[in-house]
C-alpha cells in the first residue's frame, strides 16, 4: 500500500506550502517533538521579539513603557488585537493576561451570580481538573456546597463527551456552564456554538476553556455569541513556559466591569490619576488585574506573526491532513499490536492531536522517549501525538509510528518501569 511508504511521506512534504514555516522554529537534528499540545516550541521570530523588548529595558528602564515603537503600557491589548482574527471577536474583545486559571477565577467572579432557584454552576468529568478546582473554590466561597450544586456531565465512553446530552442537563437551576474547547485527552472538538444556543435558550451564562483549540482551530465567538472564553498560549501558540494568558469577553458583558478589579484594569489614560474608585476601561482591557508579563507577550508576538503568515484556514486544514495520515498508519501498522486510536475521526470532531491508546501506554511513551522522540503521557492509557502544523512533517509521522512498530517488535518497552514520571 503506497500510503503506507517513507516515499509516500516525502512527497507529501513535498506538497506542503507551509513546509517552509519550519525552518524558523528550533528543533533538534537528533528528535521528533510530538507535544507541541503541551508546550510549543521555540521559533526564531519569538525570540527576536524577546531580545527587542529585553534591548527596550536595557535601553529605556521604566520609560519602556512609553518610549518604544510597541509600548508596554498598551501591550497587552495589543497582543489581543494580534489574537482576535483566530477566534472570530473584536478587537477589543481579547486581551492577553495572566495565567489560564486566574482568568477563569475571574470569569467565575464575573459571571456566576448565583441566587435562590438558579446557583449551580454545570461542567463535566473530563475537563482539565484545575477548572474543576477553581469552579469547586468559587461555590464554597459562596457558601455554597460543591455536593450539591456542581453538576457534573458524565461521559458515555470516558473519551468524549455528547453535546445533546450536555443539552439534556441544562435545568433552570444551572447559572453557569464551563467546558472545554477541545478535550485534553481524547481531542475531541466541541460543538460550542451548538451549546452556546442551547445554553442561552435557558438563560444560562456560557464559556469555553481553549487551550486545546486555540492556535489549532478557528473560532466564531461573536457569531456563537459566547459569553466568555480563556486559553493559555504556551501549547499551539508557542509563547514559552508560564506564557501570558488570554481572555475574551463577548462585547455585551462590557458594562458589567470585572468581578475581580485590579490597576492594570483602570480607564488607561486616568490610570495614574491614583483614585480610589475603581473606573473600568470599557473593553475587555478591563478584566487585567496585574501588570503586563512583557516578556512571554513578546514571545506570543513574534509567534503570531507565522500564524498571520501561515493563515488559520491553512493551518487547520494541514493539521487535519497530518493527523488523518497518524490514524491511518496507527489503523495499519501499530493496530496489531494493541493500539487504538482515542479520538474523534470526523474533522468537525477533533482538534489538532492524536490519542492514541495502548494498555502498555506509560512503558511505550518511554521508550518512545528514549528513541528521539517528544510525546506525552495521560493516565491510564493515552500517549498524545501532536503533529504541529507550522513545524512537523508528513515524515516525522511516518518514523514516529515505525518507531512505535520497532519497539513492539524488539520488546524494548519492557524494560521500562510501569510507574508514571512526576511530569508525565
Amino acid at each position: 500500500m503506497e500510503k503506507l511508504t517513507l516515499e509516500f511521506a516525502r512527497e507529501k512534504d513535498g506538497e506542503d506550502m507551509l513546509r517552509h514555516f519550519r525552518n524558523r522554529f528550533y528543533l533538534r537534528e537528533d528528535e521528533i517533538y510530538m507535544d507541541g499540545n503541551s508546550l510549543g516550541l521555540l521559533s526564531k521570530d519569538a525570540e527576536a521579539c524577546i531580545l527587542r523588548v529585553m534591548d527596550e529595558w536595557k535601553q529605556y528602564g521604566i520609560n519602556g513603557w512609553e518610549k518604544p515603537a510597541k509600548p508596554w503600557f498598551y501591550y497587552a491589548e495589543e497582543m489581543g488585537r494580534a489574537q482576535a482574527d483566530f477566534f472570530g471577536a473584536k478587537p477589543e474583545e481579547i486581551v492577553a493576561h495572566s495565567s489560564n486559571t486566574v482568568n477563569l477565577h475571574s470569569m467565575l467572579a464575573t459571571f456566576f451570580n448565583p441566587r435562590p432557584g438558579r446557583d449551580k454552576i454545570m461542567i463535566d468529568e473530563l475537563n482539565f481538573p484545575s477548572d474543576r478546582y477553581a469552579v469547586e473554590s468559587h461555590l464554597k466561597m459562596r457558601g455554597l456546597d460543591p455536593g450539591k450544586n456542581l453538576v457534573v456531565i458524565k461521559s458515555a465512553d470516558g473519551r468524549t463527551l455528547d453535546e445533546d446530552h450536555i443539552i439534556s442537563l441544562m435545568a433552570d437551576d444551572i447559572a453557569f456552564i464551563l467546558l472545554p474547547g477541545v478535550l485534553y485527552r481524547s481531542g475531541q472538538l466541541i460543538d460550542m456554538e451548538k451549546l452556546t444556543k442551547a445554553a442561552h435558550e435557558k438563560n444560562i451564562v456560557i464559556g469555553f476553556d481553549c487551550c486545546h483549540s486555540a492556535g489549532s482551530v478557528q473560532h466564531e465567538f461573536d457569531k456563537w455569541n459566547v459569553d466568555f472564553a480563556f486559553w493559555c498560549n504556551y501549547k499551539y501558540f508557542n509563547n514559552g513556559p508560564g506564557g501570558t494568558a488570554s481572555v475574551y469577553i463577548n462585547e455585551k458583558h462590557f458594562s458589567k466591569g470585572p468581578g475581580m478589579a485590579g490597576w492594570q484594569g483602570f480607564i488607561k489614560k486616568k490610570m495614574f490619576d491614583m483614585v480610589q474608585e475603581f473606573d473600568p476601561e470599557s473593553t475587555a482591557g478591563a478584566w487585567q488585574i496585574g501588570t503586563p508579563h512583557m516578556l512571554s507577550m513578546a514571545a506570543l508576538e513574534g509567534s503570531l506573526k507565522l500564524f498571520h503568515e501561515a493563515g488559520m484556514d491553512n493551518l487547520r486544514a494541514k493539521s487535519l491532513e497530518l493527523t488523518d495520515y497518524m490514524m491511518m498508519l496507527i489503523d495499519n501498522v501499530l493496530a496489531p499490536y494493541g493500539f487504538s486510536v482515542g479520538t474523534p475521526r470526523e474533522a468537525e470532531r477533533r482538534g489538532g492531536h492524536v490519542a492514541l491508546e495502548h494498555d502498555d501506554a506509560i512503558r511505550i511513551n518511554a521508550a518512545l522517549k528514549n528513541n528521539g522522540v517528544v510525546p506525552d503521557f495521560r493516565f491510564p492509557n493515552v500517549i498524545r501525538l501532536a503533529p504541529i502544523a507550522l513545524y512537523s512533517s508528513f515524515e516525522d509521522v511516518w518514523n514516529v509510528v515505525n518507531i512505535i512498530r520497532n519497539i513492539m517488535d524488539t520488546k524494548e518497552y519492557e524494560k521500562y518501569s510501569s510507574e508514571r514520571g512526576t511530569v508525565a
